[in-house]
């Protein structure tokens, strides 16, 4: 291939995915094809461009666009379904039989539910071009930006050697579509971007850590994220051992969002129900309406809220709305799909069943996401009230231990520091925990701000007491 053709391969427009009008055509051909008694149709349809760094330069950079298509055939009481990205007619009608006769060999589903007719959604732009239309150039002069600011941070500490910096930026862009022979069609497009950095110091003895994700790459801020993870690693270096036990934490937002973020999988009507969640009442039943937290927390979802921008319908096609599952420490609702609300003789929330039909890369975030109300106080703050305390950068190998209490464990990383009378004293080794986010979130001291252009996150920051650190970590 010629260098003229190579240049005009890579400079091909991002959003390589099915418009409205194109996925509209393909879903009415597809269900075309089909004798079932029902039949939906998801289609993921989208494109990744990733950019990968190391030791100074890019490592990997790639770019793909693919359109899935998941054909579900139900016959009768049976359901089964097929996938394909081979979009031609004999492959699609192949797709379409073999859901069919999967289906005819499948058991009867006994929480089958019929397939919903056209519904409204409501509008929400979380498509950017920014993000579609970012070039492997673009992701490469990013990464440039970000190795500069963190080296720039390192020379400026006059310390000997090189600092050495990674990182990984990942953008998407596409369309969701979902479609059914009851006339249903919901198409949906977003974008969404992550850039992280992580930047270690020649005597590996200090790391620091920074990330951020969007819908609109011009939110996130490279050179932010560069510094940021540079100061980290000059600060943390040379750790010192203090002993495990019960700390109060500051948590920077991406800590606390790969704890809080276990409360949204709690939210399930059905587990709690079967006493399988931390939201079921010892002998049965739910928690529904009593306080489960701290009365300073609120989670709700929201797909049209500017700091969430979910997608308006799930996998059924049913609509996604505003809800407030925690007001104020109480709870106040749980997610009933459509099968176990009929059961229960309640109103659904959720479609429930189904898959998005495999990644073709678009698409960007899913449902209506779940996120915990933010406070007035900002980081420094948060450290500013603590006499004595740990401060998180963010964690590593997080698993959950025992979800009925919603019991945790994993690794601090990349900066973990000290706090004596509100100031950051020194770096200190890394601990493992093993922590209840149900005691945690009852044991707060001070919620902080959110800030999503600095971190991405929809979790805000939060001091708490009593955090369980139960052991030292080698990890740096």
């Amino acid at each position: 291939m010629s260098s003229s053709n190579l240049k005009s391969l890579f400079q091909q427009p991002a959003q390589q995915f099915l418009t409205q009008e194109e996925a509209k055509a393909l879903t009415t051909r597809i269900l075309g094809f089909s004798k079932a008694d029902e039949t939906r149709i998801n289609i993921q349809s989208g494109w990744t461009g990733n950019t990968r760094y190391a030791g100074g330069q890019v490592t990997t950079s790639g770019d793909t666009s693919n359109t899935v298509v998941t054909v579900l055939c139900t016959v009768g009481k049976k359901r089964a379904s097929a996938t394909t990205n081979v979009l031609d007619d004999e492959s699609l009608r192949r797709t379409v039989d073999l859901a069919m006769r999967l289906a005819r060999l499948s058991p009867d589903d006994p929480e089958l539910m019929p397939e919903l007719g056209p519904q409204q959604y409501a509008e929400i732009k979380n498509y950017f071009d920014a993000t579609a239309n970012l070039s492997p150039e673009q992701r490469a002069a990013a990464a440039k930006k970000s190795i500069e600011t963190a080296e720039g941070i390192w020379k400026g500490a006059n310390a000997p050697g090189a600092l050495f910096m990674a990182g990984f930026l990942d953008a998407q862009a596409g369309a969701t579509i979902v479609a059914n022979s009851k006339g249903l069609f919901a198409y949906h497009r977003a974008s969404s971007v992550r850039l992280s950095n992580t930047a270690r110091t020649p005597d590996a003895t200090g790391s620091g850590w920074a990330g951020s994700n969007a819908r609109d790459w011009t939110v996130i801020d490279p050179a932010f994220l560069g510094r940021r993870a540079g100061q980290k690693a000059v600060q943390s270096r040379n750790p010192v051992a203090i002993e495990p036990g019960l700390y109060t934490v500051v948590l920077e937002p991406a800590a606390a969002s790969q704890l809080v973020g276990q409360v949204a999988g709690a939210l399930n009507a059905r587990n709690a129900e079967e006493g399988r969640n931390a939201f079921s009442e010892r002998g049965g039943g739910t928690k529904l309406g009593k306080k489960v937290f701290d009365e300073r927390v609120t989670f709700y979802s929201d797909p049209s809220d500017p700091d969430i921008l979910g997608d308006p319908f799930d996998a059924e096609g049913f609509p996604t709305g505003r809800n407030v599952w925690i007001d104020k420490g109480v709870l106040k609702e749980l997610q009933y799909n459509r099968f176990w609300a009929e059961k229960k003789g309640v109103k659904p929330n959720s479609g429930g069943g189904g898959g998005r039909g495999g990644g073709g890369g678009g698409g960007g975030g899913g449902g209506g996401g779940v996120r915990m109300m933010p406070g007035t106080k900002s980081l420094d703050e948060l450290i500013a009230g603590c006499e004595r305390g740990v401060l998180c950068t963010h964690f590593f190998y997080t698993n959950v231990l025992d979800p009925k209490s919603m019991m945790l464990t994993g690794i601090t990383r990349d900066g973990t520091f000290l706090i004596e009378k509100g100031k950051i004293v020194r770096p200190v080794k890394n601990f493992r925990f093993n922590q209840s986010i149900v005691q945690m979130l009852n044991s707060i001291e001070e919620i902080g701000k959110s800030d999503r252009a600095e971190s991405g996150s929809p979790a805000p920051p939060m001091r708490v007491k009593d955090f369980n650190f139960a052991s030292l970590s080698d990890a740096v």
